[in-house]
Formats: C-alpha cells, structure tokens, sequence
C-alpha cells in the first residue's frame, strides 16, 4: 500500500426532509449568494423548501449556471458577489452547479480572471465557504474537493481542486424527478469514478478493492430500478450514497490512480457538448482494450469478483469482462461507440493534437499520451 494523507471535513447530512437543516448550517448574519442551474429545482419543489429554510436571511440569487460550468458564466457570478459583499455560498443542483461554485468561491477574492485558476491550482488563495443541497446524484463534488470548468470561447474542459463544502445536503427525494437520461448518465459517471481508482494494478489494498467492488456490484444491482422506478426512495438513496462514495476519498487512500478516461472524456465534451458521464461510458471500454495487456491482472480480478467470470484462458476471460462492462453501459440506455453519437475522426484527431501540444501523459502507467488516447478512440469508433 502507498502512504497517504487523508482528510475529509465535510459534513454530510442525509435523509428524507434534510433540506430544513440550512437553518442551523449557514452562519447567522451573513451574506449569502445562493446558486443554481436551469430552474429544474422550481419544478420539483426544492427551491420551495430552499427559500423557506432561508426565511429572514440576508441572501440573493444567481440563475444559469450550466451543465459543465462555463467560465463566461461564472466570471458574471462572481462580480455580482464582489458588489454584494458577499461571504457564504450556497450551491443548489446538481454537480455542475457545485463545481461552478467552487470556482466562484476560489475567485471571488483573486485579483486576477477566474479562468487562471483554472489552468493553474497554484494560483489559488482565500476561498470563500460554501455549502450544498445536491439533487443529481453522479460527481461527487458534495464531498470532495474537486471542480471542472469549460470555457465557451477556447472549447476546453480542465479540472481543478479548490475546497470541500462546510456540508453536504443529499435528500434521496430531491432526485425524483431526474430524466432517465441523467439518471443512466450519473450511474455511468459513478461507475468510471471507482474504476479510475480500482482498475491499475493488484495487491496494493485488499480493503480498498473490496470496497470499490462493493460500490461496482450495488450499482449494477440497483441500475434496473433506479432507471425504471426513480420514485423508489431506497433505490435512488442507494445510488445516491453510491456517487458520494465513488468519489470522495474513501477509495483512494494507499492506492495507484488512473483518470485517463476522464481526460479524454472532458476533450469530447468540450468539444462536441457530450455529456460527461456518457463519454465516460464510449471512452472506457476503449481503454480496457487499448491497455489490456498492462491492466490484465485487474481486469480478471474485477470480472471474477463482479460479474463472476471464472472459466476461459486470460485473454477470454479479459475479452468477456470488457463485453460485460459496455453491455451494462448499454443496459442504462448509453450508446457506446463514437459513430453512435455523431462523433468522428476529425474530434479524434484534435483530441490528439491537444495531448500532443500540451506533452501529457495520463493514466497510471503515465503512457496516455495522444498517440495512445488516438488508438483508445479508435477502438471505439
């Protein structure tokens, strides 16, 4: 196992009726900006229960915020907080919505534009405190530290870490009224999430193998009901929890990561508005298969341990555990190749101009470069 740090300080509030709880988070006597996306939230009765726990507070509103954050958005965001004086936010939707407030949170008191913060970390100094009331279940970005913004104007996507929210509000219900689509997409974006820390090498941590291959096994026996009875409060609690703990440091710790599928999929996103999870779900099995011979050791752990493949030489039983993996992605409803969504060569190509421009090199044996993201695209045209 890898030495590690870990630290955690969000405070997670879970269950039916949680959102009254923002009377007792938010600290008295601030001001507050509180932010949300497209308005799905007036739809489903969220923003009701918001603005009511809110009664007497001293708070404005900012509307708009976009399914992969834009920086032209949030540049608007944050200049309203600096006439405000504002010193507490309050993120309203989706991962999108938080990640977007993150950034605001990060630039508020930057003297310079909020994109430099995005394409270098170190530039990162006081943050204002934040909070959450999540409804999406998929990124999360309710537990952890991470945000990713685009940019309209270049057509790019990067990743950044900023701060954890104070806390966390996940009441299963919120979730309801999610579209099947979103719903399919967020299970596949909590999926890739574990497998990006759990598909690199073996022997590393038996406990934080077991744990990720819990999260894989609840998801796949849950996907049938989340997608087909989105009112099952146990089921949409179940993988709400799921897309918490795919992501918030409790899988990571003293283990080898990858997250090349990740930067790949924020290239296709950011190129042809593709949203992140099902990029995740084309991408993936791609990579499987481009890097089989190096991942070869976990991928016939994984398809033993969660979708019980034991019979056949190596290569079998690693071709049949790749099939397993995108049939399931296929099960939710995502198409999982390129042609499939009207993606084609020349998107592969920019992908690996940009890889090669910029000199990266992803994943845990840090050999993603864009020669190798070009031949994962392919295997998936």
């Amino acid at each position: 196992m890898n030495n590690f740090v870990f630290r955690n300080p969000t405070k997670l509030i879970f269950g039916k009726g949680t959102i009254a709880c923002l009377a007792d988070e938010i600290p008295a006597g601030c001001k507050l900006m509180v932010t949300f996306g497209g308005g799905s939230v007036k739809k489903n009765g969220v923003y009701e229960q918001v603005t009511a726990a809110l009664k007497g507070r001293d708070y404005i509103e900012f509307w708009g915020i976009e399914p992969n954050p834009k920086i032209e958005t949030l540049r608007k965001a944050v200049e309203q907080c600096r006439r405000w004086g504002v010193d507490f936010l309050l993120a309203v939707g989706g991962g999108s919505v938080l990640d977007g407030t993150k950034l605001i949170a990060a630039a508020v008191k930057y003297h310079g534009d909020a994109w430099d913060l995005v394409r270098n970390n170190a530039l990162i100094g006081e943050i204002l405190p934040f909070g959450d009331v999540m409804t999406l279940p998929a990124t999360a970005s309710e537990m952890n530290r991470n945000a990713v913004i685009s940019s309209i104007e270049t057509k790019e996507k990067f990743g950044m870490k900023v701060d954890y929210p104070r806390f966390s509000i996940l009441d299963p219900q919120t979730t309801f009224s999610l579209p099947r689509y979103q719903r399919a997409a967020g299970m596949a974006d909590t999926f890739i999430h574990v497998m990006e820390q759990y598909m690199t090498v073996t022997g590393e941590s038996p406990l934080m193998d077991r744990w990720s291959e819990g999260i894989l096994q609840t998801l796949v026996e849950i996907a049938p009901s989340v997608l087909e009875h989105a009112d099952d409060y146990d089921s949409m609690a179940n993988y709400m929890l799921c897309a918490t703990m795919g992501l918030n440091g409790f899988i990571a710790m003293g283990v080898t990561e990858d997250w090349a599928t990740h930067q790949i999929g924020h290239e296709l996103t950011a190129i042809n508005g593709l949203t992140h999870g099902h990029t995740l779900a084309i991408v993936f099995p791609g990579l499987l298969k481009v890097l089989r011979d190096q991942k070869m050791g976990k991928i016939l752990q994984y398809g033993e341990r969660v979708w019980g493949i034991h019979d056949g030489t190596p290569e079998e039983r690693a071709a049949r555990t790749i099939d397993a993996t995108e049939n399931f992605f296929r099960s939710l409803g995502l198409q999982t190749r390129l042609h499939e969504v009207g993606i084609g060569e020349d998107t592969i190509l920019e992908i690996e101009r940009r890889f090669n421009e910029r000199g990266v090199a992803f994943g845990e044996g840090h050999n993603v470069n864009g020669t190798v993201a070009r031949q994962i695209l392919e295997a998936v045209k």
